[in-house]
């Protein structure tokens, strides 16, 4: 460990690596609402979050499990339901009032076609205004899950699922 007079400690949340305060400076001087996109093994989530002083405010949010309650049956880490996460929180934002916001990754590694993008993807299906590249985002066909085992299976829930939250 470093010593010395001018030592200076890192933020909390810096040394956990849970926050990269560079990038979020950049991402609030914009001055819109952040789509905040998380993923783990098995889920997805997503929210419209905006900064005030006190703290954060969660404007809209979605989760990859609450797809089931729209007839979706399967897996919910997969890239298929990554954007229907993003297309159902898309829409909470719509009624909410949000009509733009930056993309915010956090520490997550940038891939191109990545379940990341597909989230951001169906928000901006969805109808929200997020500045991004089209090069970056996932083919249709990975989208609707064509490339899967389960193709046919899994497009008809799909696309059920989608006509459901889009009318929601």
């Amino acid at each position: 460990m470093a010593r010395g007079k001018t030592y200076v400690i890192k933020h909390r949340r810096r040394r956990e690596d849970k926050t990269d305060y560079r990038k979020r400076l950049v991402l609030l001087k914009s001055g819109k609402p952040r789509l905040v996109a998380r993923k783990s093994s098995n889920n997805m989530i997503c929210q419209i979050i905006q900064y005030n002083k006190k703290g954060d405010k969660v404007v809209a949010s979605a989760d990859s499990r609450k797809l089931k309650d729209y007839g979706w049956s399967g897996h919910c880490g997969n890239l298929p339901a990554a954007y229907l996460t993003g297309l159902l929180c898309g829409t909470n934002a719509k009624k909410a009032g949000i009509k733009r916001a930056v993309f915010d990754t956090g520490l997550n590694v940038s891939v191109k076609g990545s379940r990341l993008y597909a989230a951001l993807k169906g928000a901006v299906d969805a109808g929200l205004d997020i500045p991004h590249d089209n090069v970056v985002l996932p083919s249709e066909e990975r989208i609707t899950g064509k490339h899967t085992k389960d193709a046919a299976k899994m497009e008809k829930e799909f696309i059920a699922s989608k006509e459901k939250i889009t009318k929601a």
